[in-house]
């Protein structure tokens, strides 16, 4: 067996063992680490990667992708509310069949999805990634200064209104906790298995030369403004998913923060492997809560700050170290012990034909 296949094949042995442990989670942690931790890496995971499909298949970093979540939590939040008696509502308060609103609400996103691709198909490098970052501004302007869809304040009790098969997710977070598992395993295997498919193929010839594949007549436009869809199609799905855990949405949702946060996320993960986003989502919201629950309110010794500062290292050493993330390091790691385990011929006469 090859070098590849093997590692291939460690790989798979590894990722089912991982998707054993998420399915008994619930019986092995406790509420608040089902709940804060592992619900939220799913829901932050499946954002990240559609961060990472346009970056590793597409050659296109966005910053667009949690504007996307955004908008497709406030459309759920401002289909499904209702008005209370008494009480503080915002939003349109439109009052729709939850399962409805859903759907109108991923498409919805999905559609403002491809019209922000078609008009940044045609840009590259620096350019789609100021010209994304605008997108995530536009939406946080809206949802901020437009009062009849939300204003500064939140709108709440979304996770109220659920669709039948959600049951309540406000008592019963396990549920959540595995629809969110569901809904990441679907994203995972749709996105393996769109990249092995004739657009996938060619998205990433475009992405390697669009100007070669242009002259072989592939319309680099047209498949970059799919590709990009595509991507707002998963980020509206960890949307939805979002607005259910969180119970409300705010600007703060689509902020520059919260922008930041996701592409440090896939950073960490690795922008290079689909797997890294959960890994980066895991290793983030660890990371926080450890920082949070140990580090004083004044800050470190010597040099302050909080949750910033020590996320701010984190990012920088993984960096400097493995510049595709964790996902990363393990190649290197891996690579590192083929090259120390037994020699081989293959290896030998590699290695002699370095040396030559």
């Amino acid at each position: 067996m090859s070098a590849a296949a093997t590692k291939t094949l460690v790989e798979r042995v590894i990722g089912v063992g991982v998707l054993v442990l998420a399915v008994i989670g619930p019986s092995l942690v406790s509420d608040f680490w089902l709940d804060t931790v592992l619900t939220q890496t799913l829901i932050l995971g499946i954002g990240a990667a559609s961060l990472i499909f346009l970056s590793a298949y597409g050659g296109m970093i966005s910053l667009a992708q949690a504007g996307m979540m955004g908008i497709a939590g406030y459309a759920l939040g401002n289909m499904v509310t209702q008005r209370v008696e008494g009480g503080e509502t915002k939003g349109l308060l439109l009052g729709w069949n939850p399962t409805l609103s859903v759907v109108l609400a991923i498409l919805l996103a999905t559609g403002i999805g491809l019209v922000f691709g078609a008009v940044a198909s045609r840009s590259f490098g620096i350019y789609f990634l100021m010209l994304t970052l605008t997108y995530s501004v536009i939406a946080y302007l809206f949802v901020s200064q437009v009062t009849q869809v939300g204003g500064f304040s939140p709108i709440s009790n979304i996770d109220v209104y659920t669709p039948g098969f959600m049951g309540n997710v406000v008592t019963d977070r396990e549920r959540l906790y595995y629809v969110a598992l569901g809904v990441a395993v679907v994203v995972y295997v749709l996105i393996r298995y769109l990249v092995r498919t004739p657009f996938g193929v060619s998205l990433q010839g475009i992405r390697d030369e669009p100007t070669r594949m242009a002259s072989l007549g592939y319309n680099v436009a047209l498949h970059r403004t799919l590709a990009f869809g595509i991507g707002a199609l998963v980020a509206a799905v960890g949307g939805v998913l979002f607005a259910w855990w969180s119970g409300q949405m705010s600007p703060s949702n689509i902020g520059l923060q919260t922008t930041i946060e996701l592409l440090v996320i896939a950073v960490i993960g690795g922008l290079t492997r689909i797997e890294g986003a959960w890994l980066g989502a895991f290793a983030f919201i660890v990371i926080n809560n450890e920082v949070t629950n140990r580090i004083p309110s004044e800050g470190l010794p010597w040099i302050g700050g909080s949750f910033n500062t020590v996320i701010g290292f984190v990012f920088l050493a993984i960096v400097i170290v493995s510049p595709d993330g964790l996902m990363g390091l393990w190649d290197r790691m891996w690579g590192l012990a083929r090259l120390r385990g037994p020699k081989g011929p293959a290896t030998e006469a590699t290695e002699a034909g370095v040396a030559r």
